[in-house]
């Protein structure tokens, strides 16, 4: 025996067959369903023509039998149902029937919420002009037809540029955020499945909407989302809902600077700790990366005690190879490095260097797990970014750290890992005091093994690293200078044009080279590997200290190695180079000055003594004395009594000395004027 029972709209049918033949069972049943489909489609046509021709008219009950057979309908079959709606007509007729008086209303608004699931509704339901009477209906106060219209109003606006900007019009969002914060406190389910809707009904309006977020932040609806989490934290859909929320919000800077006057980072430690599942835990997540890169926050985060449960993370994750452990293992040691980024949050955690997270995080280093080295080197380079801390780190072993873990990864390795170990090599070098001891530890040949990299991103920190490694360390320099193989890298680099980056940092690496070594067999290594020209367009840099530090070690070439550089400056048109400098009004003081020692280093040259002394340099000279920068008038003296000039009102040109001694102590002359890295 099988008995059925079945619902087709408002009849109701059992019927009790006795048939022992399954086969025959599902055959009759496969007959009843077909006909009771064609009933329904007649029923529901029956519906709409009814609806469109006598809903002025009708009565309350017939409008409401035609009601309900359009709900079951589109429970049914929801996208077939949607457009015999749109077909009928029946949209236009709807909004007649959006008031407050018709109990009919929340039907209505109903219908209207289950169609606009559908995206090819939405923008018919903006034009038959259901907006302005739905948000009208946010008014009233029965919840049923408030929760039904935040339903259409949120289904209208998801995705639908045209619905959120009918929402915006009409004044939606501004009459729904009041009702957040009318209902805020109030722990009744119904009131709480209110709330749940309208925080979707907002993060539909406003979703990748840059306008229309800045809108709701200035409201002032992010207080109220904090204090809705803080409440109501016991509530798994209005609890995702608010997350889903600050998700969309928190992207926008005005956003942050709101939240960082709130409890968020308070309220979102307390509900991760609660969590269990990894997507809930994801979606926290996705709200604390973009809050933490606010400073302000991300100190708050630390005071909450978000660390120590990112560290616990890591350490149920580490050797995890599940596919959600991997992810989580990620999110929490990148978001980690991430809240280091500040620098009262990154001192709170470092304490000195005896902090138990600093230690903790000095453990992920020789870790196998590239992702716990990525981030414990980068955690490193945001640990080195004041003296104090650098210096304790280099004295109590952290580049030999680093130094082994680079060697893991010089053949085929990790770009990412060589990147950020290289970065915090670089950090810890500034400090005058580690300079020596890192060469000593031999930091610069660990950092030349990556010479033969081809990713830019790993060439850029190398070169950085040696940079800050030789800063008026002579001797290094000296012998980096004279390496064939990194100068030939190097004037590579210097044509790099698809990286600005690096080639920017090639060409200050060439120019340091030579300045702090003052060594004729470095200046005859880059000549010889071509890299004077690279040094003459360095001077015409955007970058004033770029410009700065190519004219310093131009001018060492031509006071100690003026013979073997001679032919490459002339072919890179050095001395036009310099007038230009000269002339133009927009050149830094020390830029003028420097160009000045150049000249007069040239003048020396029987080559270059004639077009040096040729570029109207009477005329130049005169608007160099009138400059007031104490640097450059004592030099100006030093040119007039060198070269014949003398200044008595006016400025004029007897003959110009083609006699310039070149001696080794002529580099010491050299001043490089505000030439800091």
């Amino acid at each position: 025996m099988h008995v059925f029972f079945i619902d087709m709209g408002t009849v109701y049918f059992t019927l009790t067959i006795y048939i022992q033949d399954y086969n025959a069972v599902t055959k009759l049943m496969r007959t009843l369903i077909s006909f009771f489909c064609v009933y329904q489609a007649d029923n529901l046509s029956e519906a709409l023509k009814k609806l469109k021709i006598t809903s002025t008219d009708s009565t309350a009950d017939s409008l409401e039998g035609c009601l309900d057979c359009l709900l079951q309908a589109l429970a049914q079959n929801n996208m077939e149902t949607s457009e015999k709606i749109q077909k009928s007509g029946v949209l236009q007729v709807f909004a007649s029937l959006l008031t407050p008086q018709s109990s009919c209303t929340a039907k209505v608004a109903n219908i209207i919420a289950e169609v606009a699931r559908n995206e090819f509704m939405r923008n018919p339901c903006v034009d038959a002009g259901l907006i302005p009477p739905l948000v009208q209906l946010l008014n009233c106060k029965d919840q049923e037809v408030l929760l039904q219209t935040g339903r259409a109003l949120g289904n209208i606006c998801y995705d639908s540029h045209e619905g959120r900007n009918a929402v915006d019009h009409a004044g939606g969002a501004h009459i729904v955020v009041d009702h957040l914060r009318s209902l805020c406190s109030k722990t009744d389910p119904a009131s709480e499945k209110l709330l749940t809707v309208f925080c979707g009904m907002l993060m539909n309006y406003s979703n990748e909407n840059d306008t229309l977020q800045s809108q709701l932040i200035n409201m002032g609806v992010i207080p109220t989302l904090v204090k809705l989490l803080g409440i109501h934290c016991q509530n798994a859909a209005l609890t995702e809902m608010c997350l889903v929320a600050f998700g969309n919000l928190a992207e926008l800077e005005s956003s942050k600077e709101q939240f960082a006057y709130t409890n968020i980072a308070e309220e979102l430690v307390k509900l991760f700790k609660k969590q269990i599942e990894h997507d809930k835990k994801e979606m926290i997540f996705e709200v604390l990366a973009p809050l933490a890169e606010n400073d302000v926050i991300k100190l708050q985060l630390v005071e909450a005690g978000l660390v120590e449960c990112l560290l616990e993370i890591v350490q149920k994750t580490v050797d995890s190879d599940k596919e959600d452990d991997i992810a989580e293992l990620k999110t929490a040691s990148d978001l980690m490095v991430l809240l280091l980024l500040g620098d009262e949050s990154m001192q709170k955690l470092f304490e000195g260097g005896k902090g138990s997270v600093f230690q903790r995080v000095l453990s992920w280093i020789p870790s196998n797990s590239h992702q716990l080295q990525l981030a414990g080197a980068l955690a490193i380079a945001n640990f080195a970014r004041n003296d104090g801390n650098c210096i304790h780190m280099v004295d109590n072993g952290i580049v030999q750290k680093l130094m082994d873990l680079l060697d893991r990864h010089v053949e085929d390795g990790n770009v990412t890992v060589q990147h950020a170990a290289l970065s915090a090599l670089r950090n810890l070098a500034i400090p005058v005091v580690n300079k020596a001891k890192m060469l000593s530890a031999g930091v610069a040949e660990a950092v030349l093994k990556f010479l033969r990299s081809e990713m830019p991103p790993v060439q850029f920190k190398l070169l950085g690293t040696l940079r800050m490694l030789i800063d008026a360390q002579a001797e290094a320099a000296e012998q980096l200078g004279k390496n064939v193989k990194l100068v030939e890298r190097l004037v590579e680099w210097c044509e790099a044009k698809d990286h600005a980056g690096v080639m920017g940092e090639s060409n200050r690496l060439l120019s340091a080279l030579i300045r702090h070594s003052k060594s004729k067999d470095v200046i005859r290594t880059i000549v010889q590997s071509g890299g004077i020209k690279h040094l003459v367009t360095m001077a015409t840099s955007e970058h004033v200290i770029m410009q700065n530090e190519a004219l310093v070690a131009l001018a060492l070439i031509a006071a100690l190695e003026l013979v073997t550089a001679e032919k490459d400056l002339e072919n890179a048109q050095l001395v036009q180079i310099l007038h230009r400098l000269l002339s133009d009004d927009r050149s830094a003081p020390e830029i003028k000055y420097n160009s000045m020692v150049l000249i007069c280093a040239l003048i020396g040259s029987g080559e270059y003594s004639g077009e040096a002394a040729s570029q109207d340099l009477c005329m130049q000279y005169s608007s160099l004395l009138q400059l007031n920068t104490e640097h450059v008038q004592t030099h100006c003296d030093w040119f007039s009594v060198h070269n014949g000039y003398r200044h008595k009102g006016s400025v004029y040109c007897d003959s110009l000395v083609s006699i310039y001694s070149v001696r080794d102590e002529a580099a010491n002359s050299v001043l490089d004027i505000n030439c800091k890295t």
